[in-house]
């Protein structure tokens, strides 16, 4: 039996004649509906669905306002000849796929939750992921190096961690450049530091002197703030800002992140021939940049991940409706 599910809304003199003409059709054209009153559901379900009343959907196919008789003939017996041919494919197969559509599991309801609350469990991965770092020069100065040190170690394998392109706490300065980015009036990275050798500067930690630094480097401190602001925004805004094209996230995410850190990488190797231009970035084009890629990350991924999710809350809410009103028939009766 072909199921066929109904969103309405109570008052609508439009619901209530589509729901009269499903009635009518029921017994001729064997179908089963499942009813969702949308009024009493979630916005993010009436905005799946086209944002407004009544809407049929019939397996892959959705009927709109205004709706007819013919289309719901024809979508039907779409759907029917959909389901004979996938019948085909296997006869258990098909059984159990019908089955385990008619059975709403644990897994179910956590997707259901899931796609309700992702971007808080974005937000508060993104939260942690960004506030351990900081968490780890106060650690120092508190004398626990050893829960310090197993910070460091962790973000050691995702970040190069190299002392003069991070943020220090606790010390002289917020940050020690090298004296390559002409930053003047600050004490630079070989003043205070001095390390020439990247691996050992790499766990030079810090002191009571220069302070100790953020487990993050400065690029990454900005790209996660960035997405963690975004994500709250998208959040308070109820999941409803437009995403932006791929060819924006380039030009404004991945150019200027690419172009800035890249062009400082000769800058690390020593005695380069004197031709060879070298530089080195600076806090503030680090920020700029590492802010404007998770900025254009996020907000080309999250309204992309909201569509899908807004799939899955539909799907699954259809599901458990088609289970309460048209409960699975017991053991050893025919479906």
């Amino acid at each position: 039996m072909i199921s066929l599910t109904f969103y309405y809304v109570p008052d609508s003199p439009e619901c209530q004649a589509v729901d009269a003409l499903l009635e009518k059709l029921k017994s001729e054209l064997d179908f089963q509906i499942t009813r969702i009153d949308i009024s009493q559901k979630d916005p993010a379900l009436l905005h799946s669905i086209g944002g407004r009343v009544p809407v049929i959907q019939v397996g892959p196919y959705r009927l709109t306002d205004p709706i007819n008789e013919v289309q719901i003939r024809v979508a039907v017996g779409a759907a029917r000849d959909r389901q004979v041919q996938m019948h085909k494919i296997g006869q258990q197969e098909w059984e159990d796929k019908v089955q385990r559509g008619r059975t709403v599991t644990q897994a179910d309801y956590f997707s259901l939750w899931l796609s309700k609350n992702y971007i808080h469990v974005f937000n508060l991965l993104i939260f942690l992921y960004v506030g351990l770092p900081f968490l780890a020069p106060v650690l120092m100065k508190n004398g626990y190096e050893r829960p310090a040190s197993l910070i460091y170690r962790f973000y050691s394998f995702t970040c190069h961690q190299l002392p003069f392109r991070s943020w220090f706490l606790f010390g002289q300065q917020a940050y020690y450049p090298r004296e390559l980015s002409g930053i003047s009036g600050v004490i630079t990275y070989e003043q205070a530091i001095g390390i020439e050798n990247l691996f050992e500067a790499r766990n030079f930690n810090g002191n009571p002197v220069v302070g100790y630094k953020v487990a993050l480097c400065q690029r990454d401190v900005a790209i996660y703030l960035a997405m963690l602001g975004f994500g709250v925004v998208f959040a308070l805004r109820g999941r409803r800002i437009k995403g932006i094209p791929w060819y924006l996230w380039v030009i404004l995410g991945l150019f200027p992140i690419g172009i800035d850190g890249t062009s400082q990488l000769f800058g690390l190797v020593p005695n380069m021939p004197a031709w060879l231009p070298l530089r080195e970035s600076t806090p503030f084009l680090r920020t700029v940049t590492g802010a404007l890629f998770g900025l254009m990350t996020v907000w080309y991924l999250y309204p992309l991940i909201e569509q899908t999710m807004e799939d899955t809350y539909n799907l699954i809410t259809r599901k458990i409706e088609r289970a309460s009103q048209n409960p699975a028939p017991e053991s050893g009766e025919p479906r």
